[in-house]
């Protein structure tokens, strides 16, 4: 009883945010996605990672091994999602990246905090970072079909992980008024990314769900599978084995649907992977929680 208590006090936070979110689409009342999704990617986030890597206790070593894991279950989650798609002979250049790249931002990030305090937060922006880096280069071009890899470096997010990692590793911190103002930018990203997640979901207009059911199904397996049989190889410690698979087993990202929709993937059919797999882990995160914890 106590654990399923504890379980519903990590997620009923979290996927209460999107519904506020949800009906507030519902209701019909404005909400300027475009604006506030900027205003999250480009500052609040970003001061979210920095100031997380910088006041981070967490051993250096301990945050390396994490970092190469997340890559080497990335890259294992890449594998068999390719074999899937061929196997089942769908379009790559749709399915493949949504199913390999979750949603580590807005449902990683905030359940990490939940579940085990400032120490999961700080082990999930290291796998959320990674997973930035992998999804704005080699996932882009398996949308498109190209892009410089060099773009990655443009990117908010990107720069915040490096510049943090960097005052991690050399143990500075920036002025106690810089900081202060840091954190308060950073508080805005999580309530914002789960609110506008709901409001996303709300607005996507999904088709065939029979074969997103399916495909959710499969990379929930597979994730998890992948993420924890790494875990163990990497000999991760209680929490960082946690983190780690609760963020590649994460849904879905609305991202993907914006970037199926920019380089003319078929966004409705990424649409319908979106609203199946966040509904799917409105059952599965906690089942998977209880079992972590």
């Amino acid at each position: 009883m106590n654990l399923a208590v504890t379980v519903l006090e990590i997620v009923a936070p979290v996927f209460l945010l999107a519904a506020i979110g949800f009906v507030w689409v519902k209701l019909g009342v404005e909400y300027r996605i475009r604006f506030v999704t900027q205003l999250s990617m480009t500052l609040g986030v970003p001061c979210l990672i920095f100031t997380a890597l910088m006041q981070t206790e967490i051993d250096p070593a301990a945050l390396t091994s994490l970092s190469l894991a997340a890559i080497a279950a990335y890259g294992g989650v890449t594998v068999a999602v390719m074999v899937l798609i061929r196997l089942m002979r769908l379009e790559g250049r749709t399915y493949t990246a949504p199913i390999i790249f979750g949603n580590t931002g807005n449902l990683g990030l905030p359940l990490a905090l939940f579940a085990f305090g400032e120490v999961g937060l700080g082990y999930a922006v290291v796998v959320f970072a990674v997973m930035a880096i992998l999804s704005f280069t080699f996932g882009i071009w398996l949308v498109a079909g190209g892009g410089s890899p060099f773009k990655v470096l443009k990117e908010p997010m990107v720069a915040a992980t490096l510049l943090g990692a960097l005052f991690l590793w050399q143990d500075w911190q920036t002025p106690r008024f810089l900081t202060n103002t840091l954190e308060l930018i950073g508080q805005i990203a999580i309530p914002l990314m789960l609110i506008t997640l709901g409001v996303a979901v709300a607005r996507l207009t999904p088709g065939g769900m029979v074969r997103a059911v399916l495909l959710s199904l499969a990379k929930l397996a597979i994730c998890v599978a992948v993420a924890w049989g790494v875990g163990m190889q990497f000999a991760l410690d209680d929490v960082a084995f946690a983190v780690l698979v609760l963020q590649v087993a994460t849904p879905v990202a609305v991202t993907s649907y914006l970037l199926a929709e920019k380089y003319g993937a078929d966004a409705d059919a990424v649409a319908g992977l979106v609203v199946a797999s966040t509904l799917m882990a409105v059952l599965a995160l906690p089942v998977l929680l209880a079992v972590l914890i």
